[in-house]
């Protein structure tokens, strides 16, 4: 049994979460205490109300998720959010989120756990955010064919593929979840390449125009890497047991 106190000391130490900026919506760090135990670890991508669930349906424990309870901003307790606060709270179920600073963390992060997945050479800093970096860069040997199954097979789902750039790749930009409107700086950034996990619907054709590839993965299926990690990690770390709950969104 570990304490839940010292569980979330070296999360946010670890992830630097009270330096890493974010949007308000995130709350990263413990967004729902319990009693002070933790005898298990549970991790998941989204805080939905069939994740929760889930997760409480094995008792006490931490559940990290990378999209917490808060995204949709203030609210009133009633409803589904009511039902979700008050089925971890009878259970026991403390709550972490962490956001940003799981997709950058350099060990743990999305984003270098997906680059090494498909064989990213050299992963660098890429494209800067609020005095951050927010993706990855680095070199690539194959055709655009051999890095779409690469890539689909490192999220276990299909990939969309935007032709945009040339069949040879030898540059990759990389930055995991919703982040395929960011092709304009990824082209900028002289990469021929970019990998995302979904994107509106002009970054398509955006990308035809710029010359750059853009393969989407998938938001949610970018981002189980990084919960999956940190849990397993911190589950070593304090000899207990861990489990993933997969609530995939198909998007």
């Amino acid at each position: 049994m570990t304490s839940l106190a010292d569980l979330v000391f070296f999360l946010d130490r670890e992830l630097r979460i009270t330096e890493i900026p974010d949007y308000p919506g995130a709350l990263n760090g413990l967004q729902l205490a319990n009693d002070g135990e933790v005898p298990r670890i549970v991790c998941a991508v989204d805080a939905s109300l069939p994740v929760i669930e889930a997760a409480a349906a094995g008792g006490p424990g931490l559940l990290i998720v990378h999209h917490g309870m808060f995204w949709q901003g203030v609210q009133p307790v009633t409803g589904p959010f009511y039902r979700k606060i008050k089925t971890a709270m009878n259970a026991g179920l403390a709550v972490y989120s962490a956001h940003l600073p799981l997709d950058i963390h350099p060990v743990w992060g999305n984003n270098i756990l997906l680059a090494k997945s498909i064989g990213l050479i050299d992963p660098q800093p890429f494209i800067e955010w609020k005095g951050m970096h927010s993706g990855l860069r680095g070199g690539w040997r194959g055709t655009r064919a051999e890095l779409a199954k690469t890539l689909g097979d490192a999220v276990g789902g299909r990939v969309h593929v935007c032709p945009g750039g040339p069949e040879n790749i030898s540059s990759i930009g990389l930055i995991t979840g919703g982040a395929g409107s960011e092709v304009a700086k990824a082209a900028s950034a002289g990469v021929d390449t970019f990998i995302s996990g979904e994107g509106p619907h002009w970054s398509h054709p955006l990308a035809l125009e710029l010359g750059v590839n853009l393969l989407l993965g998938g938001h949610y299926a970018t981002e189980t890497f990084g919960v999956r990690a940190l849990a397993a990690a911190l589950a070593e770390k304090h000899d207990m047991p861990w489990s993933f709950i997969d609530q995939p969104s198909g998007l």
